[in-house]
């Protein structure tokens, strides 16, 4: 029993997340739209185009139309279409599967829309949205500012964070041993040449100094009582 539960558990959280990513892949296609397409959709699936009674699949760039009894899709119109211009037709956005399935509602719902030029194409548009769409004439310039504002990114980040990291370790490593060093080494160097410069010359003085006595000691020169033994 206590299986069963983890695994219905482990069955609701996989179908919650998928269905939270579906979501998320669906809330914008702008840059899988026609460049012909109409502006004010993040989102499309499907147009339907009430002139020509013709759908066209975003995701897959395929015009749906029907011919010899049944619906066929192509890439491109048929050619008894080749002249119509897409960019000045109305489209209504359809976001339901296979749309042509309905298509008797569908042409009845929006038969008033025909002949209608209300709409703004993509390729026309200025809001810098619709530059990341291939087709538009802006696209290739959006493409180079999105590599130089990475590009500026990532140099700022890396300026900001070397110089903290180096400015740390130069003060504590090099300014400070430096400082500590220079202040005793001096003082030891002081104390120690002092001493023993009194001590060399302590000596020094004091031998010359005594020295004198060996010349005082004119002993050697009383050593005349030799001469005095002549009285004899």
């Amino acid at each position: 029993m206590r299986y069963i539960f983890i695994l219905i558990t482990a069955l609701f959280i996989w179908s919650a997340s998928a269905t939270i990513v579906a979501q998320i892949n669906i809330s914008i296609n702008i840059g899988d739209q026609p460049v012909w397409g109409p502006t004010g959709y993040d989102y499309a699936e499907y147009y339907y185009i009430p002139d020509i009674d013709v759908y066209y699949y975003v995701s897959l760039h395929r015009f749906y139309y029907y011919h010899n009894r049944s619906w066929i899709y192509s890439s491109y119109l048929p050619a008894s279409y080749g002249n119509f211009d897409l960019y000045n037709c109305h489209k209504v956005v359809i976001n339901e599967r296979d749309p042509w399935r309905n298509d008797a509602r569908y042409r009845n719902q929006y038969s008033s829309f025909k002949g209608q030029h209300d709409q703004q194409p993509i390729r026309d548009s200025k809001d810098s949205k619709y530059f990341v769409n291939k087709g538009h004439p802006q696209h290739n310039t959006w493409v180079q500012q999105q590599k130089q504002s990475k590009g500026n990114t990532t140099l700022q980040n890396k300026g900001n964070i070397k110089p903290q990291g180096n400015t740390g370790i130069r003060q504590n490593k090099v300014n400070t041993p430096v400082q500590n060093k220079g202040n005793v080494r001096p003082k030891g160097n002081t104390v120690v040449r002092q001493n023993n410069g009194n001590k060399g010359n302590a000596p020094v003085q004091n031998k010359g100094n005594g020295g004198n006595k060996g010349n005082g000691g004119g002993k050697g020169n009383s050593n005349d009582k030799g001469n005095g033994k002549d009285k004899k």
